[in-house]
């Protein structure tokens, strides 16, 4: 807890205070008071409800590569600045939380994992062994090992970055046997990649162009 509290970033979901008191059966009764994301979780706009799809409510690429940038700036935070690295152990959809500006926050440290330096290995690359953690779908394979280390966060960030612009989750039924969403991808490559990108996410960049001409200009601009 002193860890986390600890934690500065502005991709990082900040926690506010701790409580520790007893309910109104007399159990032991603690929580975590975090800042309020008042725009939800990545989850929650990837994969849509019928109502939410009818309002519209859609991510433009820009939208989706500014949010993949938050989390990456937030693992590098974590993995080698903090006084005691961190490993998250647990990055998904549903642990990216949004404010009001799309802003995203990487959150819930339940499972996270602390890197200690030894005497035989001082790396902050240390690697820890614990009991298998993390969510079906973003496990990376050494973790069947209970081996734990920074490269299993980017294994599962990768796969982060698949769902984000492919709208596929990891554990969709389509992928089964031999398929699974990272070969889905690689066959497309590299003539084929933007078939695999989320159509109505293109669709949402194409209204955003007719509502806002001048973010062609602007994004060429970046571009170059």
């Amino acid at each position: 807890m002193q860890c986390l509290r600890s934690i500065r970033h502005r991709n990082i979901l900040r926690i506010i205070l701790a409580c520790s008191s007893t309910d109104h059966e007399g159990k032991d009764f603690k929580a975590l008071v975090f800042e309020f994301m008042s725009n939800g979780s990545l989850d929650q706009w990837l994969h849509l409800s019928a109502e939410e799809q009818h309002r519209n409510k859609k991510l433009s690429i820009i939208q989706t590569l500014n949010i993949a940038i938050d989390v990456a700036f937030a693992l590098d935070y974590l993995h080698h600045d903090c006084e005691t690295p961190i490993i998250h152990c647990n990055l998904k959809p549903s642990n990216v939380l949004l404010v009001e500006d799309m802003t995203a926050h990487v959150g819930d440290f339940g499972l996270a994992r602390f890197l200690f330096e030894t005497s035989n290995s001082p790396s902050k690359n240390q690697p820890i062994s614990v009991g298998l953690k993390g969510s079906i779908g973003y496990i990376p394979p050494e973790y069947m090992g209970c081996h734990f280390s920074i490269l299993g966060d980017i294994y599962s960030y990768g796969k982060l970055l698949l769902e984000m612009f492919t709208g596929k989750r990891p554990t969709d039924s389509e992928f089964k046997d031999d398929l699974s969403i990272c070969s889905f991808v690689l066959m497309a490559l590299p003539d084929h990649a933007m078939d695999t990108i989320d159509p109505s996410m293109l669709l949402e960049e194409e209204n955003d162009d007719k509502r806002n001409p001048t973010c062609i200009k602007e994004r060429a601009i970046i571009t170059k």
